[in-house]
């Protein structure tokens, strides 16, 4: 009978960098699965969710002046 691998063995698989550090950062958070117990990528997974959520999140906030930069004229 053969027995299978006693330690969490990493699963190999190669990630492509995508050319944005802030996403590269948070997917290289994902090789700390390969070497986990089952029981522990879910925080795994979820921080790497959160990460790109806030990165995506992030492509939405223009840089410069919050707000209007003169009053606005409201007369008809």
């Amino acid at each position: 009978m053969t027995e299978g691998p006693s330690q969490p063995q990493p699963l190999g698989v190669e990630r492509t960098p995508t050319g944005n550090d802030r996403v590269d950062a948070v997917l290289a958070r994902l090789a700390d699965a390969g070497h986990l117990d089952a029981s522990g990528h879910l925080e795994v997974y979820e921080d790497v969710h959160a990460g790109l959520r806030d990165a995506l999140g992030a492509l939405d906030r223009h840089p410069g002046p919050s707000g209007p930069t003169r009053p606005y004229d409201n007369r008809s």
